[in-house]
């Protein structure tokens, strides 16, 4: 069926891409072994260690998140080797579960799926481990499936408290470049990170990002790869190339999107996101909904996934939401199939595009019958117009 208007796509990625990358990704393809294409090469590299706030290497691969996932492991780690992930979400568990299959001991920290990583659970864990069998602590920076953020200084925190040697490495998939994120100063061994979300690109490039400690430790690492090796990248890159073809429209794409964000800042992206999703939290709990994520040092600042009431479909209401309004939410994974919405609120995305998505859903909620207070979006578009503020500021004056 055709519907009039633009389709609201409000999952938490892939992200609406703007006009200005999609306009630079359809330039001719050119040819990824000449010199222009060195220039490309050096840009995008070198623009992409500002993103992740790093002074080390970045390598860049044509794949999905999960690539780099794999990427990370394999470069560092032996068959059999000690890991340490924390359950925090459906995307943790997904990382988990690849590790495994490369043939990896993994201890796994079990969560609730509402809070985000507990750094004293991790410093407990490492001081247990006196014998420093642990080779790396894997945790996820921001949970796409439940809204939750770890605080990933707190872990590197709990790590330098037990005198740990484990790698430190973070999945920033759904956080790089919407949360603010600093792989030098927070002592990451390996970033991983994708193109669909904060860098407002289509799905296809993933991202390492790569201490001195975690290239020492490639050294000696057992497990196989091929493809995924960094020391394969690292020469062709040190010149702008790649050791084999790239992807290099999105490359043309990546360029502009690291251009763009830098225009506004990251620490202005930082705060926008931060905002738009303390606006949407102010609406759900205006609708009288219950946001998944209790605890607000871990509120996420690129999703809100929203709990539906007892005896509600989330998938209906999804659906419902789709059919009426063309609007696309987010679905619940694995522990939370049919339980929760997800409303994603990242990468190029302002208060006009908020607002909105809330109107969309509070008219979701009324056509799919489920039970709810109307007022939602009046909060949200009170904060966002500084109302309340304004009204304390008299009240003290």
């Amino acid at each position: 069926m055709v519907m009039s208007g633009r389709h609201f796509l409000q999952i938490p990625g892939p992200t609406n891409v703007p006009d200005r990358v999609l306009r630079a990704m359809d330039f001719p393809t050119m040819d990824h072994r000449g010199p222009a294409f060195a220039d490309l090469g050096h840009k995008v590299l070198m623009g992409m260690k500002s993103i992740f706030k790093t002074e080390g290497t970045v390598v860049i691969f044509p794949a999905s998140g999960t690539g780099a996932w794999e990427a990370a492991l394999v470069n560092t780690l032996s068959p059999g080797d000690r890991v340490l992930m924390y359950e925090a979400g459906h995307f943790a568990s997904l990382w988990r579960r690849m590790a495994e299959r490369l043939g990896l001991d993994v201890e796994l920290v079990e969560g609730d799926w509402r809070n985000g990583v507990d750094p004293e659970v991790v410093e407990a864990r490492l001081r247990a481990d006196g014998s420093h069998t642990i080779k790396a602590v894997c945790v996820v920076h921001n949970e796409t499936s439940t809204g939750c953020t770890a605080r990933v200084d707190d872990v590197r925190g709990a790590l330098d408290a037990a005198q740990h040697p484990a790698l430190l490495m973070v999945d920033t998939i759904s956080s790089l470049a919407s949360i603010d994120y600093r792989h030098d100063e927070w002592g990451v061994d390996v970033t991983v990170a994708g193109s669909q979300k904060g860098l407002m690109l289509p799905p296809g490039l993933s991202f390492n990002a790569i201490s001195d400690k975690a290239l020492a430790a490639a050294k000696g690492a057992g497990l196989q790869k091929a493809y995924w090796a960094w020391e394969e990248m690292r020469g062709p890159n040190a010149k702008g190339y790649f050791p084999y073809t790239p992807a290099t429209n999105l490359l043309y794409g990546l360029a502009e999107a690291i251009d763009m964000l830098h225009e506004l800042g990251l620490d202005q992206v930082f705060a926008r996101h931060a905002r738009h999703a303390e606006a949407t939290r102010r609406a759900v709990r205006g609708w009288g909904l219950e946001v998944l994520c209790t605890n607000p040092r871990h509120y996420s600042g690129a999703l809100t996934a929203v709990l539906m009431p007892e005896g509600h479909s989330a998938d209906a209401f999804r659906q419902v939401t789709l059919e009426n309004f063309n609007m696309s939410l987010g679905n619940g994974l694995s522990k939370l199939v049919d339980r929760v919405f997800r409303i994603g609120h990242l990468g190029d995305f302002n208060d006009l595009m908020l607002m909105g998505t809330l109107c969309g859903v509070e008219m979701g909620l009324q056509a799919a019958g489920v039970p709810h207070r109307h007022g939602g979006v009046q909060a949200a578009l009170d904060f966002l117009a500084g109302r309340e503020e304004r009204a304390q500021r008299r009240a003290t004056a």
